[in-house]
């Protein structure tokens, strides 16, 4: 997939693609059914598949204090759509000039003058333009009129619910990355590069690879989780621990990962870890040895957990 920064002159090949459009939060199921839909179309009409997504995304530039709500990373995003089957990924500067263009200025401007789109395959909740003033019936009367055609996809129900990115993040904050996977089709995972901490993980025999999350990926609830570690083509069994660890007064939130039946200097590394499932909450111990005990047995269910996978 090749990832296209300058929607105003993109390469020609990128030209008269299908574009799915939205942001794409996790790429959840709903998500890769739509962009299935677009990949369908495109195959048949013999054009390209492109992806459009802004950034940062609107409600970051219209709340930027507000609470993080990221699911995934740009790099994360990018190497879920090219499992996809996505040719180009279009991305769009969500600035105030972008806030400021009128729904119809936003289809005449961006989608036929710059990137000559042959078809546009939206959700059936999406809204773009100034004061989200268009919407898929908008989009699908402007499609007729400049010459594109136009797919509204319907929202994937299960259960008698959409799935949604929503849905997503709260089972995440409420400690079920089980129910989280189930929404996503994949495990949910951070990426990260390992930074040095303060050791205390190797000084109680459980050395940790201490990974801090961007600041504007979604936090998920604070505890101890088993999770798996993918670096360098290879895959870890591990506990890791997010949260503050109230016993050492941390303020900023940590993700100390412990791998188990693994030893090696990590730092500077780049590790993607996925959460599979929430092991305890977080706890204050009376003393160090109640700590080590409890850490021993939260490798111990890991290891568990991770093996009937």
């Amino acid at each position: 997939m090749r990832i296209v920064r300058h929607y105003r002159s993109p390469p020609d090949a990128a030209k008269g693609a299908v574009i799915a459009l939205g942001n794409f939060d996790g790429v959840h199921r709903g998500h890769q059914a739509l962009i299935a839909e677009a990949r369908r179309v495109a195959t048949a009409a013999g054009r390209p598949l492109a992806a459009m997504v802004f950034e940062p995304y609107p409600r970051e530039f219209f709340q930027p204090n507000a609470e993080p709500f990221r699911l995934t990373s740009f790099r994360s995003k990018a190497e879920l759509l090219t499992a996809a089957g996505v040719d180009y990924l279009v991305v769009v500067k969500f600035n105030a000039e972008i806030a400021g263009l009128l729904a119809q200025d936003f289809v005449t401007d961006v989608l036929v003058r710059d990137l000559a789109a042959a078809h546009v395959v939206v959700g059936e909740d999406f809204r773009f333009g100034k004061a989200r003033g268009g919407d898929a019936t908008v989009l699908a009367y402007m499609g007729e009129m400049e010459g594109f055609g136009v797919t509204v996809f319907r929202a994937v129900i299960e259960d008698g619910e959409k799935i949604s990115s929503s849905k997503v993040r709260a089972a995440l904050k409420a400690g079920h990355p089980e129910q989280a996977a189930e929404l996503l089709g994949h495990w949910w995972a951070v990426q990260g590069r390992v930074a040095h901490g303060d050791a205390r993980g190797r000084g109680l025999g459980f050395p940790t690879a201490n990974l801090r999350l961007k600041a504007n990926l979604l936090q998920p609830k604070y505890g101890v989780y088993a999770v798996r570690v993918r670096h360098s083509g290879r895959e870890h069994r591990a506990a890791a621990n997010f949260g503050v660890r109230p016993m050492f007064a941390v303020r900023a939130p940590l993700l100390e990962v412990h791998l188990l039946d693994f030893s090696g200097d990590l730092y500077g590394e780049l590790l993607q870890v996925e959460f599979i499932a929430l092991l305890r909450g977080e706890m204050e111990f009376p003393d160090i040895e109640a700590l080590k005990r409890q850490m021993t047995a939260d490798c111990a269910e890991a290891r568990k957990i991770l093996e009937r996978l």
